[in-house]
């Protein structure tokens, strides 16, 4: 599966658990804080030093990139800082962050599953 079909399913995601969710959702920033969540622009499943620890420094490198090529709000840059959370450590702030953690959880664990 390629990143983008992977952030377009993480965003469809995003809004099936917007709907159960406590709370006003800004689902402009929702969604498109979702398809920029894995902006980071290289192939993690080439092996490369530049990209050895993926895991813990994509959400960064994808909000570089992002900020570089879009104007982002507060809320966008949270969900894009922190989607990889509790593996990055500091939690998310706003409702938007906790959805798209979710979601991405959700779309890579069926990704894995149906990949094997």
């Amino acid at each position: 599966m390629s990143v983008y079909e992977h952030s377009l399913a993480v965003a469809r995601m995003c809004l099936r658990i917007a709907k159960y969710f406590p709370g006003e959702v800004d689902m402009r920033s929702l969604v498109r804080g979702a398809l920029l969540h894995d902006y980071f622009l290289y192939d993690w499943h080439i092996p490369d030093e530049s990209h050895k620890w993926h895991g813990v420094t994509h959400a960064g490198d994808a909000l570089k990139n992002a900020r570089r090529d879009f104007e982002l709000n507060e809320i966008e840059q949270d969900m894009i800082r922190k989607h990889m959370f509790p593996l990055n450590p500091v939690p998310p702030k706003y409702r938007e962050s906790w959805i798209l953690c979710m979601a991405d959880k959700i779309c890579a664990s069926k990704e894995t599953v149906k990949r094997h």
